[in-house]
C-alpha cells in the first residue's frame, strides 16, 4: 500500500523544536531583555545615556583595562602551565598517568572562589607562608590583580591541558613517522607536532581569557574592581538596572569576538574528540625525566596540595567541621538538592540540543557553536540580573521567582550551553547510518533515539551530568542575586559570612564543598577511565 507523506511535523522536529524554544527562553531571552532595557531612559523613552556614561567615565576605562589585564594574564599563565602538561600526558610514557590526569583536573572543578579563600589564608600577613618563613613576603599580593591572576591561572590551566592533549592525539601519526625518517624527534616536535596543535592551544587560551573576564567570585574576594563586580554593585547596591546592563555590554562584545575567533581557529576541531589510531611521535624523557617529575610536583603542590592544606589547617579539628556542618546544614542540603535537579534537567535539555547540533548542516553548526560559546561566556552576574528583570513579575513568573525554582533556572541558563557542546561531541561519534538502518526497519525517531542513540552516549551523559553537578554546586554569581531570602546554597552561604564569621568556620565550609565535589569526580574517573596516554 502506498504511504502518503504526512503534512504534520515529525516527532524529531517537535522534540527538537521544544528544546530550542526552552533554550531561547532560559538562556537567550534574559540577555536580549537586558540589552533592550539598557536603551530605556528614566522616563521610559529610548536613551543611550547608559552607554554615553560608559564611554566618558574614566572609571569605566580603568575597569576595562583591569578586566583585560586579568583575562590576558590568566590566559598566559594557564597556557604556560597547561599546554606543556597536555603535551607530556599525550606523548610520553609516565607511570600513573591516569591518576595524574585526574589530579590535575581537580583545580578546574574546585570553585575559583574556594581557591581565592585558600590564597588569602596562605599569603596574608598572618597567613601560613608568613608563619612558615618567619617574615611577610606575599601579603602585598594577597588582595591584588596579581593575586587574582595567579588564582584564576591555577584554576583554569586544566582547560589548556585537556585541549592540548586532545589536539596532540588528533595529529596524524603518519606525518610524524615520515618526519622521524629524516629528522630527530625534537625537530619533528617543533616543525610538525607543535604547529598542528597550536590552533587548538590558541583557542583554549581565548576561552580562558573570556572565562577570566566573566569570573565574579575571585575578583570580589580579592577586592579587584572589574566589570563583573561593578555589575553586581550597580544592581544589588544601587538597583540601577540600566547601568548594570550597560556595564555588561563590553563583556558581551568580548565574548562574541572571542567566540568567533575560537570557531575560526578550530573549526570542527572544537568538538572533535576521536583519537588518531597512528600515534607517531613518543617523547623519550631520558635525563629529563627528573625535571618533568619535578615540574609535575610543583604544579600539583601549587594548585592542589597547598590550597587544600591551607583550608584543612585553618578548619582545624574535626569538631569544627562538624559544627560548621550543623550551622549550615540547610545551605548544604539546598545545594545538593538543587544541583542534582539542575544537573539532571541540564543534561535532559542539552542532549537534545547537542543531538540537533551534531545532525545539522555545516553552516548551521558553526552558528550554533558560536551562540553556545557566547552564551556560556556571559558572566554569572549578568545572567542573574537578566533573570531578575525577566522573571520578577506577577503571576506564574513571580511564583517561580520567589521559590527555589529560580535557582534551578539560573543553573540552566548558565550551564546548558556548555553541556550541549559536550554532548554534541558524543553524538558525533555515533554514525548516522545506525539511525538510518533503524528507520528502514520501521522504528520511529523517538524509539531510535531512546533505544539506540542514548545507550551509546551513556559514558558521555554520565560525564556531562557530573560536570553539570559540579558547576551547579559551585555556582555563585547568579545564585547570589536570584536566591530568595532564606534559600541560600553553600557557595552563597560561604560568600555572605566571610566578613563576620571566624575564618575557621569559613574554611571548614569551603573544605566541605571541595569534598562533596571531589566524590563524583573520583567516581567518574574510576568507572569510565581507561588509560588514555602513551603506554
Amino acid at each position: 500500500m502506498l504511504r502518503l507523506p504526512s503534512a504534520l511535523p515529525s516527532a524529531r522536529a517537535i522534540t527538537l523544536g521544544v528544546a530550542v524554544a526552552l533554550f531561547l527562553l532560559l538562556c537567550v531571552l534574559p540577555i536580549i531583555y537586558m540589552l533592550g532595557v539598557s536603551f530605556v531612559g528614566g522616563d521610559g523613552s529610548f536613551s543611550v545615556g547608559n552607554y554615553r556614561q560608559l564611554l566618558i567615565d574614566a572609571r569605566q576605562r580603568e575597569l576595562l583595562l583591569t578586566s583585560t589585564l586579568l583575562g590576558a594574564g590568566t590566559a598566559l599563565l594557564a597556557t604556560s602551565v597547561g599546554a606543556p602538561l597536555g603535551l607530556l600526558l599525550a606523548r610520553t610514557r609516565l607511570p600513573l598517568k591516569r591518576m595524574l590526569r585526574i589530579a590535575f583536573i581537580i583545580p578546574l572543578v574546585v570553585p575559583p572562589y574556594v581557591s581565592a579563600l585558600a590564597w588569602i589564608l596562605m599569603t596574608g600577613s598572618t597567613g601560613f607562608v608568613a608563619s612558615w618563613l618567619g617574615c611577610d613576603l606575599l601579603s602585598a599580593w594577597t588582595y591584588s590583580l596579581t593575586g587574582a591572576i595567579i588564582v584564576l591561572g591555577t584554576s583554569f590551566f586544566p582547560l589548556s591541558m585537556l585541549a592540548t592533549e586532545a589536539a596532540a592525539w588528533r595529529v596524524n601519526g603518519r606525518l610524524e613517522e615520515a618526519g622521524l625518517l629524516v629528522a630527530s624527534p625534537g625537530r619533528v616536535l617543533w616543525r610538525i607536532t607543535l604547529p598542528l596543535i597550536a590552533p587548538t592551544v590558541a583557542a583554549a587560551a581565548l576561552i580562558i581569557f573570556v572565562l577570566a573576564l566573566a569570573e565574579f567570585g575571585v575578583p570580589g574576594l580579592l577586592r579587584v574592581r572589574v566589570f563583573t563586580t561593578e555589575v553586581f554593585t550597580a544592581f544589588s547596591a544601587l538597583y540601577d538596572f540600566g547601568a548594570a546592563t550597560a556595564l555588561a555590554v563590553p563583556l558581551l562584545a568580548v565574548a562574541l569576538i572571542v567566540g568567533i575567533l575560537a570557531k575560526l581557529i578550530t573549526g570542527e576541531r572544537l568538538l572533535a574528540t576521536r583519537r588518531n589510531l597512528y600515534p607517531g611521535l613518543v617523547l623519550r624523557l631520558g635525563r629529563w625525566r627528573a625535571v618533568v617529575l619535578c615540574f609535575f610536583t610543583i604544579i600539583l603542590a601549587a594548585s592542589v596540595i597547598l590550597p587544600l592544606s591551607a583550608l584543612a589547617i585553618e578548619a582545624g579539628q574535626l569538631e569544627r567541621i562538624i559544627f560548621a556542618l550543623g550551622t549550615s546544614g540547610d545551605a548544604i542540603f539546598n545545594g545538593l538538592y538543587l544541583s542534582t535537579i539542575g544537573a539532571t534537567l541540564t543534561c535532559a535539555l542539552a542532549v537534545l540540543l547537542g543531538y540537533g547540533r551534531a545532525r545539522s548542516g555545516a553552516r548551521l553548526r558553526g552558528l550554533v557553536d558560536l551562540l553556545l560559546i557566547v552564551i556560556f561566556a556571559v558572566p554569572s552576574t549578568v545572567v542573574g540580573v537578566g533573570l531578575i528583570g525577566l522573571w520578577n513579575r506577577p503571576g506564574l513568573l513571580g511564583a517561580i521567582y520567589t521559590s527555589q525554582t529560580i535557582i534551578v533556572v539560573a543553573y540552566l541558563a548558565r550551564f546548558v550551553p556548555v553541556a550541549a557542546l559536550m554532548l554534541a561531541a558524543s553524538v558525533r561519534q555515533i554514525p548516522v547510518s545506525v539511525e538510518e538502518a533503524a528507520e528502514v526497519g520501521g522504528a520511529n525517531w523517538w524509539r531510535t533515539f531512546t533505544r539506540i542513540v542514548l545507550p551509546q552516549m551513556r559514558t558521555g551523559l554520565a560525564a556531562v551530568w557530573v560536570v553539570s553537578f559540579i558547576f551547579c554546586f559551585g555556582e555563585l554569581g547568579a545564585t547570589l542575586l536570584v536566591a530568595p531570602p532564606g534559600e541560600s546554597t553553600l557557595p552563597v552561604r560561604v560568600y555572605t559570612i566571610i566578613a563576620n564569621t571566624p575564618p575557621s568556620e569559613v574554611a571548614a565550609l569551603a573544605l566541605l564543598q571541595v569534598g562533596i565535589i571531589l566524590i563524583p569526580l573520583a567516581l567518574l574517573g574510576f568507572f569510565t577511565g581507561g588509560e588514555r596516554g602513551v603506554r
